[in-house]
């Protein structure tokens, strides 16, 4: 499949039926989300309406540590089997889960200032995840470090594995240390804690960043392989 998927004509054929409905799917169950999370679910007892940064918080700081295993796993495959496609997704999710960690760390500090009174704490959970930051930057600046791309393939493959570390880390950090930040409300052994009116909006808006990062990620990957497809065909000529 990969193999297959790999050629720059296969891949624009096998996602141009899809990459519209994605990109839809993506707008309604984000705007549905945010309707419902602005207007439709309750104020927190303790938190007031403060409590609604959660909505757009949760997804991307679950998104930012999802992208990041993914391209672990990307590198995983091209460190193993050789294989350019693999490399090309993972530098095709970097740049968005950059972006999901920065917003992480920042709607973070919009939600503490007014729960600790403080906009930053070095908490392990906000620790782990500006490590996390850290992680994307060097593996984008690894990856682009060189005047030939491929070259800075596997260095920046290595990275992202050994960042896997770093993952268990900010999941169970809120269960291994005594944090400031909430532990987690949703997935939890014994189900979850949330009040039920505000995890429909909350669960609507993760299938929505879902969606989101898909079609993003797609689009990522298609230019990367024009662009991979085009240079071949100018050095040939060269």
């Amino acid at each position: 499949m990969i193999n297959y998927l790999a050629n720059p004509n296969r891949f624009l054929n096998f996602i141009k039926p899809i990459e519209f409905s994605i990109g839809v799917f993506s707008f309604l169950f984000i705007f549905i989300g945010l309707y419902l999370s602005l207007f439709n679910s309750p104020e927190d007892y303790q938190q007031g309406d403060t409590v609604r940064i959660m909505y757009i918080h949760v997804p991307f700081a679950w998104f930012a540590s999802f992208l990041y295993f993914s391209i672990s796993i990307a590198s995983i495959f091209f460190l193993i089997w050789k294989h350019p496609f693999a490399d090309i997704i993972a530098r095709s999710i970097a740049p968005l889960g950059l972006i999901f960690s920065i917003l992480t760390i920042l709607t973070g500090s919009l939600w503490g200032k007014p729960m600790w009174g403080t906009w930053w704490v070095w908490d392990a959970r906000l620790t782990s995840m500006l490590i996390l930051c850290i992680f994307y930057f060097a593996y984008i600046g690894i990856s682009n470090a060189f005047p030939r791309k491929i070259d800075g393939s596997k260095p920046a493959a290595i990275l992202a594995i050994v960042g896997m570390v770093n993952l268990p880390i900010i999941k169970f950090s809120v269960d291994w240390w005594n944090t400031l930040h909430q532990p987690a409300s949703i997935i939890r052994f014994d189900g979850p804690s949330i009040n039920q009116e505000m995890l429909l909006p909350l669960v609507i808006m993760l299938l929505g960043f879902l969606f989101m990062s898909i079609f993003i990620i797609l689009i990522n990957i298609k230019t990367n392989l024009i662009y991979k497809k085009y240079q071949s065909e100018i050095l040939k000529l060269g």
